[in-house]
């Protein structure tokens, strides 16, 4: 097992990947921006590092200033947490040339899933659906042939996309000039690759994800479904619940079975997500995320496991240490993400001084939250304050628990999602289960008309 674990992240993810490392006995490095000095994974970690000012290219993206840390302070492994740096193939390469164990699958895996059009390629060769679509554009023209032969509508994706960057649905062939040339300025300034291909837009799908993991003995084993079909207009997620409510054994168990076809067929070693875009009983492989997820404490809940223990189990080279036939999910769980965002306002991140914070508890609540009352919130960073999960033996259960978990939640001073989230837990149509992506988008019309 590692000795000494540096957290190349911040706010929440840190704070739990720092709880699961000192679970194990390993000592834990924090890093931190000057806008975070006074975050709580700083505080909570046996050693902190400042690796540069508040904007992430400076600081959380910095890799010279990252190994530097992690090889001053002598740890021996690094771990990315999601988002910045996770599903970056170059800087697990480099942990690796400098001696540093990446928590994380392997670069070449990375690599390969991280580029969505070569993913959906290797799925295609396990026998994985995939979404009809297109390989690499190469320009304009070639994507309004590829449109018409597809029919309308369309999803324009970034290869290298993720978090709803670099995404755009064109309905009509007057749309999608200017769709690609948002799209692709989107991707090259989020990712430094602009590079675009083209699916076909299956209508009012639901996002369902399925949670592997694997080892390097060649075990794998999958962790069960969750719905994530509750988003943003940007395809960022705010709700995300286990098991998906209103899905058939038939296609539960066909999803579960392609995940793990998936993540053998590239030899995965580590957490990783697969999700997939389902109609009725059809699914199809949409992406796959190498790396932890923000909701997997959904998943930990009803599984009653510890994935990021696991992940670092794992990346220390040990055997998993359950198996499939082990893993029995009992009741049920919802997360509620908790941003500093105006829903009102196409949900524009705020930023502030946090000047009172309440957060919930009780019997099947979980809160994973960097807040506390002064704490400042940076404009640089993504606005996630808390996530509230809640589980129960059923999902009415679940849901009135969140319900008031969401009433005894309070934080001043920046405006944030615990109205909306409140609104759909209690909303008859989403407590019916099943709802598709275009859920929220149209919720958020009808009170913004209404007013």
């Amino acid at each position: 097992m590692f000795k000494k674990l540096l957290i190349a992240n911040r706010g929440e993810i840190a704070m739990r990947v720092n709880r699961a490392a000192h679970e194990l006995n390993i000592e834990t490095v924090a890093i931190f921006s000057e806008a975070d000095r006074a975050s709580l994974h700083v505080r909570n970690a046996d050693e902190a590092f400042c690796v540069g000012p508040g904007p992430v290219a400076r600081s959380y993206l910095n890799i010279p200033n990252i190994i530097s840390s992690a090889l001053i302070s002598g740890a021996d492994a690094i771990h990315p947490g999601y988002g910045f740096l996770a599903e970056n193939a170059r800087f697990a390469q480099i942990c690796t040339d400098h001696g540093l164990t990446f928590v994380g699958p392997a670069p070449e895996t990375i690599a390969q899933m991280g580029d969505k059009a070569t993913a959906k390629a290797i799925m295609q060769a396990a026998g994985v659906p995939t979404t009809p679509g297109t390989n690499i554009l190469a320009s304009l023209a070639e994507a309004l042939v590829a449109a018409n032969e597809l029919g309308y509508p369309i999803m324009l994706k970034a290869t290298a996309g993720g978090g709803g960057k670099g995404m755009r649905a064109v309905r009509n062939p007057e749309e999608l000039e200017h769709a690609y040339a948002t799209a692709q300025a989107e991707a090259e300034a989020n990712f430094k690759d602009g590079r675009l291909y083209m699916e076909k837009l299956i209508d009012r799908p639901r996002h369902l994800e399925v949670q592997v993991i694997g080892d390097s003995f060649g075990d794998a084993v999958h962790v069960g479904e969750r719905d994530c079909s509750v988003q943003k207009p940007s395809h960022q997620k705010l709700v995300e619940e286990a098991p998906a409510p209103v899905l058939s054994e038939r296609t539960r168990t066909r999803l579960h079975d392609v995940a793990l076809a998936a993540a053998r067929a590239v030899r995965y070693q580590s957490l990783g997500t697969l999700e997939f875009l389902a109609s009725g009983d059809d699914v199809y492989f949409m992406e796959m995320n190498t790396r932890v997820q923000v909701e997997h404490p959904v998943t930990e809940m009803l599984y009653g496991v510890d994935l990021v223990k696991e992940q670092i189990r794992i990346a220390a080279g040990e055997r998993l240490s359950f198996s499939q036939a082990g893993l029995v999910p009992s009741g049920h769980a919802i997360e509620c993400r908790i941003n500093a965002e105006e829903p009102s306002q196409n949900f524009a991140p705020a930023a502030g001084l946090l000047n009172d914070v309440a957060l919930p508890g009780g019997a099947g609540i979980r809160v994973d939250s960097h807040a506390y009352t002064g704490l400042a919130i940076p404009p640089f960073y993504d606005s996630l304050l808390a996530k509230i999960i809640a589980h129960g033996a059923t999902r009415t259960e679940a849901l009135d628990r969140m319900s008031a978990a969401l009433a005894d939640t309070y934080i001043g001073g920046v405006n944030t999602t615990i109205g909306i989230c409140a609104t759909i837990v209690e909303d008859p149509r989403f407590r019916e289960g099943g709802v598709g992506i275009d859920y929220l988008p149209g919720l958020v019309a009808g009170a913004a008309a209404a007013r």
